[in-house]
């Protein structure tokens, strides 16, 4: 905690809380501590449990995904507010977890909007890796009825589970596209020179463009 309170710098501070992430310090410094520090599962549950984030990241980079129960990974995902780090607690050790599948049921029906975003980014994972056995169609429905009202981090994970849908599946990409069109969520969004549009029906064709 004190070497990483030595890193802590101001500038990184104010660039990271335009984004809701309450820390200071430099992502590659992190991952430089996490490499050293190597695989430790306690010291993970035990620089989680300080509720500090840059702590919880280097937490999500040393722990032992497989290591955790499912009740623990639920009450992290909770406890997880900072969006850097539900990111890389969705990313890198759900996924990579025994529950995930149990996990993304459950959260994507939660009334916790930030909840429900992670168990919409796992049906996104699978609708990429594995989409034997999901409801297309069905998740098109849902995200056609509450995609434009949905909060900020929850539409975003169903913009992601709509555009992948575009991109992976052909026979449903007409309705993905008309679905994006329709609702115009995130049609305005500032988006980088050289960066692809998060709006969907731009994203789903830049995409089927690479691909062919």
């Amino acid at each position: 905690m004190a070497e990483l309170a030595g890193l802590e710098d101001p500038r990184a501070r104010a660039v990271n809380e335009k984004h809701g992430d309450d820390h200071g310090v430099n992502l590659g410094k992190l991952r430089a501590i996490a490499k050293r520090l190597k695989t430790q599962q306690e010291l993970a549950r035990d620089l989680w449990d300080t509720g500090d984030t840059a702590a919880r990241l280097v937490a999500l980079l040393i722990c032992r995904p497989k290591a955790f129960e499912r009740d623990e990974l639920d009450r992290m995902v909770r406890e997880a507010r900072a969006p850097k780090v539900h990111d890389w607690l969705v990313n890198y050790v759900v996924k990579k977890s025994p529950h995930a599948e149990e996990l993304r049921v459950a959260w994507t029906a939660d009334p916790d909007p930030v909840v429900a975003s992670a168990g919409w980014a796992l049906t996104t994972e699978r609708v990429a890796k594995q989409p034997e056995g999901l409801d297309l169609p069905g998740l098109l429905d849902v995200i056609e009825a509450a995609m434009k009202d949905a909060p900020d981090r929850l539409q975003w994970a169903m913009n992601h589970c709509l555009a992948q849908i575009g991109i992976e599946h052909p026979e449903h990409r007409a309705r993905a596209l008309d679905i994006g069109e329709r609702l115009e969520v995130l049609k305005d969004y500032p988006t980088p020179p050289g960066c692809t549009s998060p709006f969907a029906p731009i994203w789903i064709n830049e995409m089927v463009r690479r691909q062919g």
